[in-house]
Formats: structure tokens, sequence, C-alpha cells
């Protein structure tokens, strides 16, 4: 007869494999689940797209009037453009990106690519904490640069791959070993160049680095190379993401990275690569409390980088207000009080709660890839005007540090 212990040992083991194999067939049914949404979404015969704009909407990213655009058109000097069954004129972003160009062409300042002396501007958007809006925020910024002509990058770093997924991959089925960050910044011969990683997207100017579980490997992997002797220092964990940007970042104005809610090494490696940090902070007690927490340990680890040799000085470091409800009183208060405590570091535009930034998440979508006409105008105006507002103060931010007037 077996010994109780024994016994309760072997019961435990095969408690902890059957909750082993439900927790692996679960994950198993949702990804099919997901495959299945997805496919219903977006055939396998077709891509994702990004809608077309109205001529009002091309002639406000551009920069000029609706009459000036209509006179350009006329006088065939840029692509025409299509109509639809009401007659009205629509433009891809690549034709809006081709105006752009041709305008700049003969006048200055249509064009934002960075000029030499302007360094490449990585932004880190990252919080300690889940649920923040970071995902949200970045992947709107990133769309935001690249609407407005900037040659954009937004790497997924975190292996949830929430980011992915808004950019329509599914990172369990569309990613083969290497296809992410990680291939560039690992330390053995396996290492391939971050070019080789890159993917262009359905959105004209935005290039993607896509993540999944991989990059869990590289927290994995640095404790026991930080563990060598004599490592050099092109080894160093803080130095990775830097080094894997700068092999490309000729191609590039604007980077963002979207960090991991964990204050790991790919976090680290991100914030030491970074020339500007974006933390996003839903005002909740419970959420700046935790944030408090992630300062605190983000100090004192970048005290031990940057006497190990790591950089950890930013153009701009600002506090993002996400998800914020007016109207919620508690709300206003902790807002009122980072403000009162962090100054200008907050920055001045919140990014509002909205059921319209909720909807178009329910597909897989940003408020700029979704048309006005499927929300009600008001709901969408309201929270197109504050996505709008924070990014706009981030782009300002931006071409402060390159010298540029706002």
């Amino acid at each position: 007869m077996m010994p109780t212990s024994a016994k309760s040992l072997a019961e435990r083991d095969q408690q902890v494999r059957s909750l082993t194999r439900l927790v692996e067939a679960d994950a198993d049914l949702l990804s099919a689940q997901l495959q299945a949404l997805r496919a219903r979404a977006f055939p396998p015969t077709s891509q994702k797209q990004l809608r077309k704009f109205m001529a009002g909407e091309a002639a406000k990213l551009i920069g000029i009037s609706d009459a000036y655009l209509r006179h350009l058109s006329l006088e065939g000097a840029i692509p025409e453009a299509e109509k639809n069954g009401a007659g009205r004129r629509l433009y891809s972003l690549e034709q809006i990106h081709t105006i752009r160009q041709h305008l700049a062409s003969t006048k200055k300042g249509y064009s934002p690519v960075r000029a030499e002396g302007e360094d490449l501007q990585v932004i880190a958007v990252t919080n300690f904490k889940g649920g923040s809006g970071k995902t949200t925020t970045a992947a709107h910024l990133a769309q935001y640069f690249a609407l407005r002509g900037y040659r954009t990058l937004a790497v997924d770093l975190d292996p949830q791959a929430s980011l992915s997924a808004l950019f329509g991959l599914q990172p369990e089925f569309d990613l083969e070993p290497n296809e992410t960050l990680y291939g560039a910044i690992r330390y053995d011969e396996q290492q391939v160049p971050l070019a080789s990683i890159i993917r262009k997207t359905y959105f004209a100017g935005l290039d993607m680095v896509p993540g999944n579980l991989e990059l869990q490997e590289f927290e994995h992997d640095t404790p026991r190379v930080l563990a060598e002797r004599g490592r050099a220092q092109d080894r160093m964990f803080f130095a990775r993401v830097g080094g894997a940007l700068q092999s490309v970042e000729k191609n590039y104005d604007i980077v963002i990275l979207d960090c991991p809610p964990s204050l790991g090494y790919l976090t680290l490696s991100a914030l030491c690569a970074a020339r500007s940090v974006l933390v996003t902070i839903h005002p909740q007690m419970l959420d700046v409390a935790s944030m408090s927490q992630f300062l605190h340990m983000t100090a004192g680890l970048f005290d031990v980088v940057e006497r190990a040799g790591g950089d950890a000085d930013y153009d701009f470091f600002r506090y993002v207000v996400t998800r914020y409800e007016p109207s919620d009183g508690p709300q206003s208060q902790i807002v009122g009080l980072l403000r009162s405590l962090f100054e200008e570091r907050v920055l001045t535009n919140p990014l509002l709660k909205s059921a319209a930034i909720s909807d178009a998440g329910l597909t897989k979508q940003t408020l700029y890839e979704v048309g006005r006409e499927n929300f009600h105008r008001s709901t969408y105006d309201r929270a197109m005007e504050a996505i709008d507002n924070v990014n706009s103060e981030i782009e300002a931010l931006v071409k402060k540090a390159w010298g540029r007037a706002s």
C-alpha cells in the first residue's frame, strides 16, 4: 500500500498535470476560435485594408484646403481620386502621401521627414500595470504619425502581442521562430538582422515588428548571459534593442515601442533605447498606487544600468492620462493630484474612455481605421478629437526635440 505522504504527493502531481492539460486545452480552444473569427472577418483570400479618406479628411491630413485639393486634381497634378456612389472623392493613404510629396517638391513644410542632424525619435510607451490603455495609446500614436507622413515603425515588445493583434495578426498562427524582435536581439548565432523581421502593414508609411511569446526567451536568456564572465559590452542586455534599431534608423523618423506591462529586461532595454518615454495612467487609485511602485523600481534599476554604462537621458518624459471620464468625480480628483505633483510632465490632453474606441477594438481596429459613419457622430467626434489632441501634443514635443517650430 502506498504511504500517505507518497500518495498525497502523487495526487498533487496528478492535479498539476491535469491543470496543465486543462489550461493548454483552453488556450488551443480559444486560439482556434480567434482564428475562425478572423477568417470570417478577413477571409484568407483577402488582406486587412485601410479605408479610403473623404476629400475633406485628406486635405486636413495634408494641411491644405479642400478647394486647393480639388484644384490640384483638376490640374492633373495629383492622382485622380476614386468616387463613391454619391460622387464624393475618396483618397487612399498612398495617394495622400503622393500628394504630400508633390507639394513638398515645390514648397517646404509639407513633408515631415526628419532632416540631417535630427535623431531618430524612439518613443517607449510603458506601464507596470495592464489595462492602462498602453497598447491603445501606442497603436493610435503610430498611426497618427504615419497619417501625417512620418516614416513610422511600430515594435511590439509585449509577449501577449496585443499590438500585433490590432494589426490583424494572430501571433500563434502567423509568426515563425525569429520573426519577432527577439530574433534581432538574441545572444546566439541564430540572431538575424532587424531589417529581415520588419513587415509592411496595410497602413502606408507604417511598418511593424510583431510580437509573440517568443519574446519571453529574452527574459530567460539574459540572466544566464549576465552570469558569464568577461562578457563584451555589445552583449549587455540594455544595449540590445537600441543596437537593433540603429541598424534601420535611416529608414524611419519615428519608432513606437509598445513595452510589456512588467519591468523585465525587455522593458529596461527598450527604455534605454528610447529617446522619449510615455507612461500611461488610468486615473484610479489602485492604478496610481501601482505606478508609484513602478517608478520606484524603474529609478533603482536605471541607477544600476547607468553605472554600467547605459543611457537613460530623454528628450521628454510624459504621463498620459487614459480612459478618463470627465464626469467621474474621483477620477477628476486624481488627475488634479497628478497635475499638482508632476506639473507639465502630465500631458494637457487626456485620452477619454469612449464606446467608439471599444467598439472599433471589437473588430481589431483603431479609431483611425473606422469611418465616422459607423458610429453616433457626436461619440465618434468627441473620441477622435481627444485622440488627435493627445497625439498632436506628442508630435509637438518631437518637433521641439528636433529643434523645429511647432
